[in-house]
């Protein structure tokens, strides 16, 4: 008996969370007995996408900017033709060795307009393949405002056109995706919401700290790295601080604010324990990344969001400031962060009532695996009245 194959496509830019959240994801997949191919194209990161899936990656590109304005090579080369058409072609094979039954792209049409060049032609072959898979793509609750004009009439094109189910990674509780898509309602394809995909409850940590701050990747937030070390440094408190700036932080600037670091600060670069540290802590500091909410949310810490707000990004800036509306978090915007306004920041939200309870779904990826099971099920009888036996029977793992 055959299990179902099914083809994830991934492309992170500046950050990780695409790439942490597709990993849960995938994994998910594997849980359920799917057969998991994880295609990736940004700068290699240990530990993703992670076990038991089969893994092809691209040659890397990465933002040139925090403003997204162009793609490069890990060398911060722009990227040329010759390579877009390598990439292509690579992405174009692994989906033909491959042969899946369900696709999977992350983000588009919804994003990732930098990647049509060989995300087109992978729909085109999606089409014309035999039998067709069912093709999803996948985005997170809250969407990054679009102010050019025909950007969203693009993307209902493209979905209509070639989409099958749109999975939205949030609770319909919290938001849903017409808050911050405003043709949502022209959207012919299924929409089904996951929940948060956190990742699972993790032990209380052994090490204890007043103040832990994170800077999610690293390739951004570098503003609030530095502040986080002056503030650190001029405290006269007695707190312990920790800091973890993210694995994409160049190792340059990591080795100059280690050795700028005060005593009472601890610097790292990446903490496996991430998600037990913040159980222990008495206040997580960070960006208002989709990731390291859900993983605030999973540890029910206080919380001071810090949004990046670079380049005219307004998801997190969104993300925070419902949070803060439902008691889960306190905001100090990003126009606002220095040294002396994130030390003010962390005093008010130390004294600041336990967050409230909240029961938001942080099980997203396990169904996901569950929907996606479940839509292709109900998609192949709807689209190929002759399915194989092979699908017509459960799989293992379901």
């Amino acid at each position: 008996m055959n299990r179902l194959r099914a083809f994830l496509y991934v492309q992170h830019l500046l950050g990780i969370g695409h790439l942490a959240r597709s990993s849960r994801v995938a994994a998910a997949l594997v849980d359920d007995g799917f057969d998991v191919t994880v295609v990736t194209g940004g700068a290699p990161v240990t530990g993703f996408p992670g076990l038991g899936v089969k893994s092809v990656t691209l040659p890397p590109v990465t933002s040139g900017d925090e403003g997204f304005s162009g793609l490069v090579d890990l060398h911060g080369k722009p990227i040329d033709d010759d390579f877009r058409k390598r990439r292509s072609e690579m992405l174009l094979q692994a989906f033909r060795d491959c042969r899946p039954d369900i696709v999977v792209i992350e983000a588009f049409p919804f994003g990732r307009r930098q990647m049509r060049f060989e995300l087109l032609p992978l729909l085109e072959a999606i089409d014309a393949a035999s039998p067709r898979p069912l093709l999803a793509t996948s985005v997170r609750d809250i969407l990054q405002e679009r102010v050019k004009p025909g950007r969203n009439e693009e993307t209902v094109d493209l979905i209509n056109g070639h989409f099958d189910l749109v999975m939205v990674h949030g609770d319909p509780a919290f938001a849903t995706i017409d808050k911050t898509f405003p043709l949502a309602g022209a959207i012919r394809a299924e929409v089904a919401y996951t929940g948060l995909v956190a990742a699972p409850p993790s032990p209380v940590g052994s090490e204890r700290f007043d103040v832990l701050v994170s800077v999610g990747g690293g390739a951004a937030g570098k503003s609030l790295v530095g502040s986080t070390v002056a503030a650190a440094r001029n405290a006269n408190n007695g707190w312990k601080w920790c800091l973890i700036t993210g694995p994409n932080l160049p190792k340059d600037e990591f080795d100059a604010i280690a050795g700028d670091a005060t005593p009472g600060l601890s610097i790292f670069r990446f903490r496996e324990d991430f998600a037990s540290l913040l159980t222990g802590a008495r206040l997580s500091v960070s960006q208002a990344g989709y990731n390291t909410v859900c993983d605030v949310l999973r540890a029910g810490c206080r919380s001071l969001l810090v949004p990046f707000a670079a380049g005219g990004e307004t998801e997190q800036n969104v993300r925070a400031l419902m949070l803060e509306e439902l008691g889960l978090a306190t905001v100090l915007m990003e126009k606002d962060l220095t040294p002396e306004g994130l030390t003010q920041a962390i005093e008010q939200a130390l004294v600041a009532p336990t967050p409230s309870a909240h029961r938001l779904d942080l099980e997203g990826a396990r169904h996901s695996a569950q929907i996606l099971r479940e839509r292709y099920r109900t998609w192949s009888l709807e689209m190929r009245p002759g399915f194989g036996k092979a699908h017509d029977q459960p799989d293992p793992g379901n």
